[in-house]
């Protein structure tokens, strides 16, 4: 049996509720623990996980979402982490350049976020106007424009 026959038949059983069922009660664990809003007591954190982890699940919106949401989000991740290996492979640890850099990389950062939340929301039918179709070119390019112009600005230094 192959990688993709084994992960198609977790998923005919319900693969994508279990996921997204311990991605909420993990994230929920760690904030209520993190923030100890009840004191230390982790039954409480514990309960509080469970019910929310369980209510996630309830009408399947965040499992639809999730599904589709976390594989472009893996593409965007994929395409940063390039940036960073190529950006360590041509600019010397020494440069003080780097900063301009990581304006770049949160540049890009940002404009995938936007990417992946607007195409999962469309997908989803929860942001159905047209409005990204109209305006969304032009908005990615200011940004790209504004990232470069700031970009170039903190690397340009006094070196003449």
């Amino acid at each position: 049996m192959t990688i993709p026959e084994i992960l198609n038949l977790w998923n005919v059983h319900g693969m994508d509720y279990l996921l997204v069922f311990l991605l909420v009660f993990a994230f929920t664990f760690g904030v209520l623990s993190a923030a100890k809003i009840f004191g230390k007591n982790k039954m409480v954190h514990v309960l509080i996980a469970l019910v929310l982890g369980l209510m996630s699940l309830k009408s399947g919106l965040a499992v639809d979402f999730m599904s589709r949401a976390f594989p472009k989000a893996a593409v965007a991740i994929s395409i940063i982490i390039i940036m960073v290996i190529l950006t360590a492979f041509f600019i010397p640890k020494e440069d003080d350049k780097r900063r301009g850099w990581m304006i770049a990389y949160y540049s890009v950062a940002a404009v995938a976020f936007v990417f992946v939340v607007f195409n999962t929301f469309s997908e989803v039918i929860w942001y159905s106007s047209q409005w990204w179709y109209d305006w969304g070119g032009l908005i990615i390019g200011a940004l790209l424009i504004i990232g470069v112009i700031v970009g170039v600005a903190l690397t340009t230094g006094d070196d003449q």
